[in-house]
């Protein structure tokens, strides 16, 4: 019986290990880095399938972080070290990711709160392709977090904010403990402002605008009592850094559709996601918008105030109606473009119409029958005005720019 003839055999390319950076900014970590250091390098060589380099980037410690940080990077060809000038968790990360020749960059805060048995999960998918960026996070369900009631209740609250004024769909943006593909970072980072803290939730909305795929890792997480962040300066410049990116979505400041046709995703809409459609949503993000047209309200009713209250009134309320107006069609409702604006603006003028005579109206009788009335109960009488014509305005604008779903009927 003769022998089947069988087919040659089939070349296959070697097979490419990808090269992971983990980096650890630090400050003033002298008593901590050398263990820190030291533990994780030997999880990832007993554990870790990819080639990997820790880089301990030093955010111009003042005590002896440095020197030590050389003196690992001298020991073993796995660690590396670079000192910055500069402090800046955002800007060690931005320096070492873009001068970084590896596949995959990731970080972990040297604390190492973050469970290391999460870090393959981290940057397996980035490896594949199959994703963009990675976060661990403390707030995914199947997550184990271990900290104290203020930390978490701070945590929550802040990415409530993020999800109802920019819309995000992440679940946890300050995490110690993410990884980013390295051609997606070279085009991403320079469009990252933030230097500290904020750097991390900039870098996620901006790669959320882009299209690119974010996959969360649900990670053990326990909280380090010595940490020394400033909480208060902290939540400020996070307050800052959303005002700022939502300015620069509104006015088209950052080119989104540069980054989307550079990592090849121009199918991906450039609408703004996570618009709410519910009623919640919607008064959440209206509210938001309603509050800064009011503060910019009453900054120029009381800079106007000498010429009168009327005319005051008249030109505070214009102006911010308008404002008011093409905010909310770009951030309540994710309306873009120039398309039924006319009609919006003149609902909105309508509505501004409302809040005139009410406010007038209540200026009027305010004058009329009490007019020894003192300038703060003035400014009070004309908040509770303003409420209600902002209630109204709400309902008008959401009739107006309501867009209802339509189905398809099946074949």
């Amino acid at each position: 019986m003769s022998a089947l003839p069988f087919p040659a055999a089939e070349v296959r390319p070697a097979v490419r290990t990808a090269l992971v950076d983990v980096v650890v900014p630090v400050y003033n970590e002298v008593d901590d880095l050398a263990a820190s250091v030291q533990r994780l390098e030997e999880y990832l060589a007993a554990s870790f399938p990819y080639d990997y380099r820790v880089v301990i980037a030093d955010n111009a410690s003042t005590d002896g972080t440095w020197p030590v940080a050389q003196r690992l990077a001298a020991r073993n060809s796995h660690v590396w070290a670079v000192h910055l000038d500069a402090k800046g968790r955002g800007r060690a990360l931005r320096q070492t990711w873009l001068a970084s020749d590896a596949d995959v960059v990731a970080y972990m805060d040297v604390d190492l709160s973050t469970d290391l048995k999460a870090l393959l999960p981290l940057v397996a998918p980035l490896a594949s392709g199959h994703s963009d960026l990675a976060i661990g996070s403390r707030l995914a369900r199947g997550s184990r977090v271990t900290r104290g009631p203020k930390r978490e209740f701070i945590s929550r609250s802040y990415n409530l904010i993020l999800r109802t004024a920019l819309g995000v769909t992440f679940s946890d943006a300050q995490c110690g403990f993410k990884a980013v593909r390295s051609d997606v970072a070279q085009r991403l980072l320079p469009l990252v402002e933030d230097n500290n803290w904020f750097f991390d939730t900039e870098l996620l909305v901006l790669a959320q605008r882009a299209g690119l795929r974010i996959h969360e890792v649900p990670v053990d997480w326990v909280d380090d009592p010595g940490t020394t962040v400033d909480i208060v300066a902290t939540a400020r410049e996070d307050l800052r850094g959303v005002a700022r990116l939502l300015r620069g979505f509104a006015t088209g400041r950052i080119p989104l559709d540069r980054v989307r046709a550079e990592l090849r995703r121009p199918d991906v809409p450039s609408t703004v996601p996570g618009v709410p459609t519910g009623l919640l949503g919607q008064l959440l993000r209206f509210g938001a918008v309603g509050v800064a047209s009011t503060l910019a309200y009453f900054a120029l009713y009381l800079l106007l105030r000498p010429v009168g209250a009327q005319a005051a009134n008249l030109v505070a309320l214009l102006v911010t109606a308008i404002a008011n107006t093409a905010a909310n069609r770009r951030l309540t409702f994710g309306i873009s473009g120039r398309t039924g604006a006319l009609r919006h603006h003149v609902g909105g003028l309508a509505a501004f119409g409302v809040a005139l005579g009410l406010t007038s109206g209540s200026l009027w009788l305010l004058d009329t029958f009490w007019p020894g009335a003192g300038r703060l109960f003035e400014v009070g009488v004309l908040v509770v005005a303003n409420a209600a014509a902002t209630l109204l305005r709400f309902l008008a604008l959401r009739l107006m720019m309501h867009r209802p779903q339509v189905r398809q009927l099946p074949a």
